[in-house]
Protein backbone atom coordinates (compact mmCIF):
# COMPACT_ATOMS: atom_id res chain seq x y z
CA UNK A 1 0.00 0.00 0.00
CA UNK A 2 1.33 3.39 -0.78
CA UNK A 3 1.16 6.65 1.29
CA UNK A 4 1.60 10.52 0.27
CA UNK A 5 4.19 12.29 1.48
CA UNK A 6 3.97 16.07 1.65
CA UNK A 7 7.05 17.76 1.70
CA UNK A 8 7.67 21.86 2.89
CA UNK A 9 7.90 22.57 -0.95
CA UNK A 10 4.71 21.71 -1.77
CA UNK A 11 5.73 18.50 -3.88
CA UNK A 12 4.68 14.82 -3.00
CA UNK A 13 6.47 11.74 -2.81
CA UNK A 14 4.57 8.88 -2.81
CA UNK A 15 6.19 5.69 -1.01
CA UNK A 16 5.14 2.64 0.69
CA UNK A 17 3.18 2.65 3.54
CA UNK A 18 6.01 1.80 6.20
CA UNK A 19 9.43 4.09 4.90
CA UNK A 20 11.01 5.83 7.25
CA UNK A 21 11.91 9.46 7.17
CA UNK A 22 15.31 8.95 7.03
CA UNK A 23 14.68 6.86 3.62
CA UNK A 24 13.35 9.74 2.29
CA UNK A 25 15.78 11.82 2.99
CA UNK A 26 18.09 9.10 1.09
CA UNK A 27 15.81 9.39 -2.05
CA UNK A 28 16.56 12.64 -1.92
CA UNK A 29 20.21 12.96 -1.79
CA UNK A 30 22.81 10.97 0.62
CA UNK A 31 24.38 14.06 2.06
CA UNK A 32 20.94 15.23 3.30
CA UNK A 33 20.50 11.62 5.02
CA UNK A 34 23.35 11.96 7.08
CA UNK A 35 22.96 15.28 8.68
CA UNK A 36 18.92 14.21 9.30
CA UNK A 37 18.56 14.06 13.25
CA UNK A 38 14.57 13.57 13.30
CA UNK A 39 11.84 14.38 11.69
CA UNK A 40 8.09 16.35 12.24
CA UNK A 41 5.31 15.16 10.87
CA UNK A 42 2.16 15.77 11.07
CA UNK A 43 3.48 18.82 13.21
CA UNK A 44 4.91 16.48 15.47
CA UNK A 45 9.22 15.96 15.95
CA UNK A 46 9.32 11.67 15.60
CA UNK A 47 11.87 9.39 14.99
CA UNK A 48 13.59 9.70 11.75
CA UNK A 49 13.65 5.97 11.87
CA UNK A 50 9.88 5.68 12.37
CA UNK A 51 8.14 4.22 9.68
CA UNK A 52 5.24 6.58 8.42
CA UNK A 53 2.13 4.54 8.76
CA UNK A 54 -1.08 7.22 6.76
CA UNK A 55 -0.66 10.36 4.55
CA UNK A 56 1.47 12.59 6.03
CA UNK A 57 3.66 16.22 5.92
CA UNK A 58 7.14 15.82 6.32
CA UNK A 59 9.85 18.21 7.46
CA UNK A 60 13.62 16.74 7.71
CA UNK A 61 15.16 18.21 10.88
CA UNK A 62 18.93 19.03 11.04
CA UNK A 63 20.72 20.60 13.32
CA UNK A 64 20.30 24.10 11.60
CA UNK A 65 16.42 23.15 13.73
CA UNK A 66 15.13 23.57 17.08
CA UNK A 67 13.66 20.06 16.93
CA UNK A 68 16.47 18.91 15.71
CA UNK A 69 19.27 20.22 17.93
CA UNK A 70 16.92 19.33 21.21
CA UNK A 71 16.67 15.61 19.65
CA UNK A 72 20.14 15.76 19.49
CA UNK A 73 20.46 16.69 23.21
CA UNK A 74 18.06 14.92 24.25
CA UNK A 75 19.98 11.40 22.94
CA UNK A 76 23.69 13.05 24.10
CA UNK A 77 21.29 12.42 27.95
CA UNK A 78 20.66 8.70 27.27
CA UNK A 79 24.37 8.17 26.15
CA UNK A 80 25.44 10.01 29.30
CA UNK A 81 23.54 7.95 31.14
CA UNK A 82 24.82 4.68 29.46
CA UNK A 83 28.34 5.78 30.17
CA UNK A 84 27.24 6.90 33.78
CA UNK A 85 25.73 3.14 34.40
CA UNK A 86 29.12 1.65 32.84
CA UNK A 87 31.34 3.51 34.90
CA UNK A 88 29.21 3.37 38.38
CA UNK A 89 27.41 0.22 38.41
CA UNK A 90 24.21 0.06 40.88
CA UNK A 91 23.35 3.92 40.42
CA UNK A 92 19.53 5.25 40.20
CA UNK A 93 18.72 7.48 37.17
CA UNK A 94 15.79 9.55 37.53
CA UNK A 95 15.36 12.31 34.28
CA UNK A 96 17.02 13.45 31.45
CA UNK A 97 15.56 16.09 29.65
CA UNK A 98 17.08 18.39 26.78
CA UNK A 99 17.05 22.05 27.76
CA UNK A 100 17.41 25.37 26.17
CA UNK A 101 21.84 24.53 25.68
CA UNK A 102 22.32 20.73 25.84
CA UNK A 103 20.85 18.95 28.56
CA UNK A 104 20.99 17.12 31.84
CA UNK A 105 20.64 14.36 33.63
CA UNK A 106 19.46 13.79 37.45
CA UNK A 107 21.75 10.92 39.20
CA UNK A 108 21.54 9.03 42.95
CA UNK A 109 25.21 7.83 42.81
CA UNK A 110 23.89 5.86 45.70
CA UNK A 111 27.91 5.04 47.93
CA UNK A 112 29.58 6.54 44.85
CA UNK A 113 31.24 10.16 45.51
CA UNK A 114 30.92 12.27 42.18
CA UNK A 115 32.89 15.45 41.72
CA UNK A 116 33.06 17.89 39.14
CA UNK A 117 37.09 16.00 38.43
CA UNK A 118 35.57 13.20 37.46
CA UNK A 119 33.43 14.85 34.08
CA UNK A 120 36.03 13.73 31.76
CA UNK A 121 36.04 10.72 32.82
CA UNK A 122 32.44 10.31 31.97
CA UNK A 123 33.32 12.62 28.97
CA UNK A 124 35.70 9.96 27.17
CA UNK A 125 33.54 7.01 27.79
CA UNK A 126 30.70 8.74 26.31
CA UNK A 127 33.13 9.33 23.60
CA UNK A 128 33.90 5.54 23.46
CA UNK A 129 30.29 4.66 23.46
CA UNK A 130 29.44 7.49 20.44
CA UNK A 131 31.44 5.43 17.92
CA UNK A 132 29.85 2.53 18.41
CA UNK A 133 27.01 4.11 16.14
CA UNK A 134 24.15 2.23 18.51
CA UNK A 135 21.10 2.87 16.86
CA UNK A 136 18.21 3.98 19.27
CA UNK A 137 15.08 1.38 18.85
CA UNK A 138 12.00 2.02 20.36
CA UNK A 139 9.75 -0.43 22.08
CA UNK A 140 6.46 -0.17 23.20
CA UNK A 141 5.43 -1.78 26.44
CA UNK A 142 2.18 -2.47 28.55
CA UNK A 143 2.84 -0.98 31.77
CA UNK A 144 2.79 -3.91 33.69
CA UNK A 145 5.46 -5.05 31.82
CA UNK A 146 7.45 -1.68 32.09
CA UNK A 147 6.82 -1.47 36.26
CA UNK A 148 8.38 -5.10 36.28
CA UNK A 149 11.25 -4.04 34.22
CA UNK A 150 11.86 -1.34 37.24
CA UNK A 151 11.31 -3.50 39.70
CA UNK A 152 13.66 -6.09 38.59
CA UNK A 153 16.37 -3.74 38.26
CA UNK A 154 15.23 -1.93 41.72
CA UNK A 155 15.22 2.05 39.94
CA UNK A 156 13.10 3.92 42.26
CA UNK A 157 12.63 7.25 40.58
CA UNK A 158 11.53 5.22 37.18
CA UNK A 159 9.23 3.78 39.16
CA UNK A 160 7.62 6.83 40.41
CA UNK A 161 7.27 8.40 36.94
CA UNK A 162 5.22 5.25 35.98
CA UNK A 163 2.48 6.12 38.86
CA UNK A 164 1.23 9.43 36.65
CA UNK A 165 1.47 7.34 33.48
CA UNK A 166 -1.78 6.04 32.18
CA UNK A 167 -2.31 2.77 31.35
CA UNK A 168 -1.40 1.03 27.92
CA UNK A 169 1.69 1.17 26.14
CA UNK A 170 4.68 3.09 27.58
CA UNK A 171 7.64 3.48 25.24
CA UNK A 172 10.99 2.40 26.02
CA UNK A 173 14.10 3.38 24.39
CA UNK A 174 17.25 1.46 24.18
CA UNK A 175 20.58 2.23 22.84
CA UNK A 176 23.67 -0.25 23.28
CA UNK A 177 23.81 -1.69 27.12
CA UNK A 178 20.91 0.89 27.93
CA UNK A 179 17.15 1.02 28.41
CA UNK A 180 15.01 4.21 29.85
CA UNK A 181 11.68 4.97 30.19
CA UNK A 182 11.37 7.60 27.43
CA UNK A 183 8.90 9.17 25.04
CA UNK A 184 11.73 10.40 22.77
CA UNK A 185 12.11 10.98 19.71
CA UNK A 186 15.97 10.10 19.46
CA UNK A 187 18.52 10.65 16.85
CA UNK A 188 19.08 7.29 14.17
CA UNK A 189 22.45 6.27 15.92
CA UNK A 190 25.09 7.41 18.54
CA UNK A 191 27.87 8.05 15.69
CA UNK A 192 25.86 11.69 15.07
CA UNK A 193 27.47 12.69 18.52
CA UNK A 194 30.90 13.81 17.21
CA UNK A 195 31.93 16.41 20.13
CA UNK A 196 30.95 16.48 23.75
CA UNK A 197 31.27 18.33 26.65
CA UNK A 198 30.16 18.13 30.39
CA UNK A 199 29.97 21.46 31.76
CA UNK A 200 29.00 21.23 35.35
CA UNK A 201 27.51 19.66 38.20
CA UNK A 202 24.73 20.99 40.69
CA UNK A 203 22.28 19.33 43.85
CA UNK A 204 18.78 19.35 42.40
CA UNK A 205 15.73 17.26 44.39
CA UNK A 206 13.56 14.96 43.20
CA UNK A 207 11.03 16.59 41.66
CA UNK A 208 11.90 19.93 43.08
CA UNK A 209 10.89 19.04 46.59
CA UNK A 210 13.55 19.73 49.25
CA UNK A 211 11.10 16.82 51.25
CA UNK A 212 13.36 14.73 48.90
CA UNK A 213 16.56 13.04 47.97
CA UNK A 214 18.76 15.75 46.51
CA UNK A 215 20.51 13.72 43.42
CA UNK A 216 23.51 15.01 41.79
CA UNK A 217 22.57 17.08 38.27
CA UNK A 218 24.92 16.75 35.42
CA UNK A 219 25.06 19.58 32.78
CA UNK A 220 26.13 18.83 29.34
CA UNK A 221 26.01 19.92 25.89
CA UNK A 222 27.16 17.82 22.22
CA UNK A 223 27.79 18.71 18.79
CA UNK A 224 27.52 17.60 15.42
CA UNK A 225 31.29 18.86 14.58
CA UNK A 226 33.90 19.39 16.77
CA UNK A 227 34.58 22.88 15.42
CA UNK A 228 31.17 23.85 16.79
CA UNK A 229 32.25 22.66 20.23
CA UNK A 230 35.60 24.25 20.08
CA UNK A 231 33.36 28.08 18.39
CA UNK A 232 31.15 27.83 21.52
CA UNK A 233 33.41 27.18 24.37
CA UNK A 234 35.79 30.25 22.93
CA UNK A 235 31.85 31.71 23.29
CA UNK A 236 31.66 31.15 26.79
CA UNK A 237 34.84 32.20 28.25
CA UNK A 238 34.50 35.55 26.34
CA UNK A 239 30.72 35.42 28.47
CA UNK A 240 32.92 34.92 31.46
CA UNK A 241 35.95 37.79 31.01
CA UNK A 242 33.00 40.12 30.36
CA UNK A 243 30.77 39.03 33.56
CA UNK A 244 29.98 41.66 35.27
CA UNK A 245 30.70 40.30 38.66
CA UNK A 246 34.19 39.17 37.43
CA UNK A 247 34.74 43.26 35.65
CA UNK A 248 33.04 44.84 38.97
CA UNK A 249 35.70 43.10 41.37
CA UNK A 250 38.77 43.66 39.22
CA UNK A 251 37.75 47.33 38.53
CA UNK A 252 37.01 47.67 42.16
CA UNK A 253 33.45 48.97 41.46
CA UNK A 254 31.54 47.19 44.09
CA UNK A 255 31.47 44.17 46.18
CA UNK A 256 29.22 41.19 48.31
CA UNK A 257 28.81 40.63 51.49
CA UNK A 258 27.25 37.68 52.73
CA UNK A 259 25.61 40.04 55.76
CA UNK A 260 24.14 42.16 53.63
CA UNK A 261 22.82 39.79 50.59
CA UNK A 262 24.55 38.14 47.49
CA UNK A 263 22.50 39.95 45.10
CA UNK A 264 22.77 43.31 46.57
CA UNK A 265 25.58 44.96 45.44
CA UNK A 266 27.85 47.15 47.72
CA UNK A 267 29.05 50.64 45.90
CA UNK A 268 32.95 51.05 46.12
CA UNK A 269 34.14 54.51 45.87
CA UNK A 270 35.35 54.45 41.86
CA UNK A 271 31.55 52.36 41.33
CA UNK A 272 29.93 55.17 43.59
CA UNK A 273 31.85 57.89 40.86
CA UNK A 274 30.95 55.70 37.73
CA UNK A 275 27.23 55.08 38.71
CA UNK A 276 26.62 59.19 39.36
CA UNK A 277 28.13 60.36 36.75
CA UNK A 278 25.90 57.73 34.49
CA UNK A 279 22.41 59.13 36.12
CA UNK A 280 23.81 62.58 35.30
CA UNK A 281 24.45 61.94 31.76
CA UNK A 282 20.68 60.03 31.46
CA UNK A 283 19.18 63.12 33.55
CA UNK A 284 20.98 65.24 30.95
CA UNK A 285 19.68 63.21 28.21
CA UNK A 286 16.31 63.29 29.35
CA UNK A 287 16.52 67.11 29.68
CA UNK A 288 17.21 66.98 25.72
CA UNK A 289 14.82 64.90 24.88
CA UNK A 290 11.97 66.61 26.54
CA UNK A 291 13.27 70.50 24.98
CA UNK A 292 12.80 68.99 21.42
CA UNK A 293 9.60 67.28 22.28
Amino acid sequence: MSIKVTLPDGSIKEVEQGTTSLDIAKSISEGLARNVLAAEVNNEVVDAMRPLQTDSSLKLLTWKDTGGKSTMWHSSAHLMAEALEALYPGIKLAIGPPIKSGFYYDVDFMDYTFAEKDLEKVEQKMKELAKKKSEFIRKEMPKAEAISYFKEKEDPYKLELLEGLEDGDITFYTQGEFTDLCRGPHIPHTGYIKAIKLTSIAGAYWRGDENNKQLTRIYGITFPKKGELKEYLEKLELARQRDHRKLGRELELFTFSQNVGQGLPLWLPKGAELRLRLENFLKRCKSTEDMNK
